[in-house]
């Protein structure tokens, strides 16, 4: 532990920026604990915060610049490749394009501050063309505000993270395995939460197959889009889906009896939004609600017609 601990202190801003890095690129493991302890002992020794500060954001910046250049480059695919390896269950294109679109480029601000929000983001503003000076200001604004907060900790209860310091440096090589239990447990927990949410709202599915013959015979059941407007027109949706957005206080529509088949498809990976969705209408009524499986991108990669046309949303 002492090793550790040398090691933090000598090399503490190279590790924080490592850290820093390595969890902008999605790696599942916290960064905040490394900047609050790296602060602490900073001021402690009364040495500049600033120099950590700097790393943090560059740092910050050079992850997010490459996940909005994938953006910009792949456009919708890096954002739903991004939610599907995502441990967090918040994670979903619908709900982050609903965010964005609702807070704009300011988002960026705070978006590393929302769990599952700041990786989606970043690659979600390559892929709507935000212009590059724009994304790269508000990024590294944000990016100084999320570890500032996490360093001005450090600073504040750099006794208490001293003392703490202390404890675990005489358990020796037991503190170490502490720090890595901890570790796990975060890994662990956050896996369990995402295993949790798609276990609560696994249900029967259709398939792109089933759809298509479904459309064309004479019992053709209703189809929400459950997606962004962003979403669709950029890819398009099935023809004759019914833009619908899921929320508390919006009707299908009065035409949609309750014994009628309807298909809600997303883009989410794992069809989360669509199984939210679908799980809802159940509980109003409904009873063959099936998500689509696969989701749009199921749909568009089976080679099957999509409409370009933009569907106002039912109210």
């Amino acid at each position: 532990m002492d090793g550790l601990l040398r090691l933090l202190g000598d090399h503490g801003l190279a590790l924080a920026f490592v850290n820093v890095l390595l969890v902008q690129f999605g790696l599942p493991v916290p960064a905040y604990p490394t900047l609050i302890v790296t602060g602490a002992l900073i001021a402690s020794a009364n040495d500049s915060l600033a120099a950590l500060l700097a790393v943090a954001v560059v740092a910050c910046v050079i992850a997010d610049v490459s996940w909005y250049l994938a953006g910009r480059r792949f456009g919708g695919k890096v954002v739903r490749s991004v939610c599907r390896i995502s441990l967090s269950p918040d994670s979903c294109v619908r709900q982050t394009e609903t965010l964005f679109t609702r807070w704009g480029p300011a988002s960026l601000l705070v978006a590393k501050f929302i769990p599952g929000f700041a990786t989606i983001a970043t690659s979600l503003a390559g892929s709507q063309r935000l212009p590059f000076a724009v994304f790269v200001v508000l990024d590294a604004i944000g990016a100084a505000l999320w570890a500032g907060v996490a360093i001005a900790l450090g600073v504040v209860f750099r006794d208490a993270v001293g003392s703490i310091l202390d404890v675990l440096a005489q358990m020796g090589r037991i503190g170490v395995a502490v720090l890595a239990a901890l570790l796990l447990l975060f890994i662990a927990a956050k896996w369990w939460q995402r295993q949790s949410l798609l276990r609560e709202l696994r249900m029967t599915r259709i398939s792109v197959a089933e759809l298509a013959q479904l459309l064309e015979s004479e019992r053709a059941p209703t189809i929400l889009d459950v997606r962004t407007a962003e979403s669709r027109q950029r890819d398009g949706t099935i023809p004759g889906a019914i833009h619908w957005s899921g929320e508390a206080g919006t009707a299908v529509g009065d035409e949609v009896t309750r014994d009628a088949e309807i298909v809600v498809f997303c883009a989410c990976p794992n069809e989360v939004s669509a199984a939210r969705v679908a799980r809802g209408l159940r509980l109003a009524g409904f009873r063959k609600v099936r998500p689509l499986h696969g989701g749009i991108d199921a749909w568009i990669e089976a080679g099957l017609p999509v409409a370009r046309l933009d569907v106002p949303a039912a109210t």
